[in-house]
C-alpha cells in the first residue's frame, strides 16, 4: 500500500476540515468536487502508474449490484472505517485506485446506477468554504489532498484472509 500521507500543513488542515464534516456532508462535498473538477482529476487517475482500473471497476461493479440504500451505507461505512467485506477490499487498494473508485461512484451517481444526490441538495456553508479553498489549490496539491482524504478510508484487509 502507498504511504502518500503528506506532511504539508495546508493539506493536513484541509483533510482535517473535511473529516470534521458529518459523513453525509463529506459524501456530498466529495461528489460536488468530482462534478466540478472531475475533468481534471479523471485523466490523472487512470493514467497514474499505481492505478488498477480492473480492481476499482471490480469493487464498483459489486457496489452497483446493491440496493440504493445499501450503496449509501457502503459509502458511509468507507468514511467511518467500518469493517466489512467491501471496506476491506477498498482498504487493500492503492491510494490512486481509491481515487478512481470514488470517481466511478460519482459517474454511477450521474448515471443513476449508484444512489443519486438529491436534486435539491445544498452544501453547508462550511462545505462551500472548503470547496472554494480546494479550487484555489494547484492541481498537484489537489491530487495530494484527495489522496490523503481517501487513503485512510475503509478497513484494513485481514491478514491471511483469502479473497
Amino acid at each position: 500500500m502507498e504511504a502518500t500521507q503528506t506532511n504539508d500543513p495546508q493539506i493536513r488542515e484541509l483533510v482535517g476540515a473535511f473529516n470534521k464534516l458529518d459523513v453525509d456532508e463529506q459524501l456530498a462535498l466529495f461528489y460536488f468536487i468530482y462534478k466540478e473538477m472531475g475533468d481534471s482529476i479523471t485523466p490523472a487517475a487512470p493514467g497514474a502508474s499505481t492505478v488498477s482500473p480492473a480492481i476499482a471497476d471490480g469493487l464498483f461493479n459489486q457496489v452497483k449490484e446493491l440496493s440504493h440504500e445499501e450503496q449509501l451505507q457502503l459509502q458511509r461505512d468507507l468514511i467511518n472505517k467500518a469493517d466489512t467485506l467491501h471496506t476491506r477490499e477498498y482498504g487493500s487498494m492503492s491510494d490512486t485506485t481509491k481515487l478512481l473508485f470514488w470517481y466511478r461512484l460519482a459517474q454511477g451517481m450521474d448515471a443513476n446506477t449508484i444512489i443519486p444526490m438529491p436534486s435539491n441538495y445544498e452544501l453547508s456553508s462550511q462545505s462551500k468554504e472548503l470547496m472554494d479553498k480546494i479550487k484555489e489549490l494547484d492541481f498537484g496539491v489537489q491530487m495530494s489532498l484527495f489522496r490523503d482524504y481517501v487513503a485512510p478510508m475503509g478497513a484494513e484487509p485481514k491478514s491471511g484472509a483469502s479473497v
